[in-house]
């Protein structure tokens, strides 16, 4: 089997699908190289109650409507899968799995993508490794002294495992709002964020958001005032659960603690908490480790790019990283347009 492409797609997920199916409408051959065992990307690790921000019909990646889940109006983590697979089927894109990518490198007039079942040479790439795979803790102090468990978004799956327990909730968006939520009836919460909960308007979901970040990329392409996009509507979207246990009073937030303590945490006012557990939910950083061969930026920020082209190595394109590689691009309904564009650009450069 001839291991050069015209593209080689790093990422199996929601975005590298859509760059399959734009690469194979512009006529180029390439490749999906996936390091999960399964279709489905983050969503096979998300957590058993998560929903989707948005219905069904606006959640779709390019050229598939996804079909509404009987009875949920706000479809579940395993309905996205089921979906995800359906796509990667229907359209037959040529995705290997598991492949681990270990680094890109340039050679020559191509890129050559090592992974941990051989080498593949592209005249392009597209990295589309997204954020899941590299969860984020802060730097508190005591948090290695804590006796209890300790988990990020990425590890926790359901309440039952802490049925009865103290557990302390950290972060305030929609990650640690949805699990605080989950944990609130069974648990003794403890909910703590930097700054009060900011929830969107009830009626807010996912259409919304995406209008929202394209107004607010628009604005600044055109040199405009910053619209602020996503963040100057709220932190939390309100989907039922979350709303549910917020009318319930369920959902106090305490404000952020000084320190961990062996069994807890402390404030610098002196108050003290006790728990069994305390999850993390601070966010990600993008898994990016496989591109430091090309020199093109920090570990743990953005690579600098123009749309999705990265600035310095024009034969590399990023998708589905955040609003810095197209509006909305990490969600499901806003991938598609970056996906499109960029496998235009590369289109461009590479076909006579």
């Amino acid at each position: 089997m001839s291991r050069q492409f015209d593209v080689v797609v790093i990422g199996g997920g929601q975005s590298g699908l859509a760059a399959g199916y734009h690469l194979r409408r512009a006529g180029l051959s390439f490749v999906v190289l996936d390091a999960e065992p399964a279709p489905g990307g983050a969503w096979r690790s998300a957590w058993d109650s998560l929903r989707l921000f948005s219905p069904a019909a606006y959640s779709s990646l390019p050229g598939r409507l996804m079909p509404p889940q009987p009875g949920e109006t706000y479809p579940e983590a395993a309905h996205v899968v089921e979906y995800l697979t359906d796509y990667e089927q229907r359209y037959e894109l040529p995705v290997h799995r598991p492949v681990r990518v270990t680094g890109v490198h340039r050679d020559g007039e191509l890129l050559r993508v090592e992974t941990d079942s051989g080498s593949w040479r592209a005249r392009a790439v597209i990295s589309a490794t997204g954020t899941w795979s590299r969860p984020f803790l802060p730097a508190v102090p005591g948090r290695e002294a804590f006796s209890g468990r300790q988990i990020h978004t990425v590890d926790y799956r359901s309440p039952e495992e802490f049925t009865g327990q103290r557990v302390i909730v950290v972060g305030g968006r929609n990650s640690a709002a949805q699990i605080a939520a989950d944990l609130a009836p069974g648990t003794h919460l403890t909910w703590v964020t930097l700054r009060e909960p900011r929830y969107l308007p009830d009626d807010v979901d996912g259409r919304v958001l995406f209008d929202a970040a394209t107004a607010r990329r628009r604005a600044l392409e055109a040199g405009l005032p910053d619209t602020g996009g996503v963040s100057a509507l709220g932190d939390i979207v309100a989907v039922p659960p979350v709303r549910e246990a917020r009318d319930a009073g369920l959902l106090k937030a305490a404000p952020m603690f000084q320190r961990v303590t062996p069994t807890g945490v402390a404030w610098a006012d002196g108050m003290t908490a006790e728990a069994d557990a305390i999850i993390w939910c601070t966010g990600f950083r993008p898994a990016l480790a496989h591109l430091e061969p090309l020199g093109l930026g920090g570990p743990d920020g953005p690579v600098p790019t123009r749309g999705t082209e990265a600035e310095g190595e024009p034969r590399l394109h990023l998708l589905g990283y955040g609003d810095w590689t197209g509006p909305a691009s990490a969600t499901l309904i806003g991938v598609g347009r970056p996906a499109r564009e960029a496998a235009k650009a590369i289109a461009q450069m590479l076909l006579p």
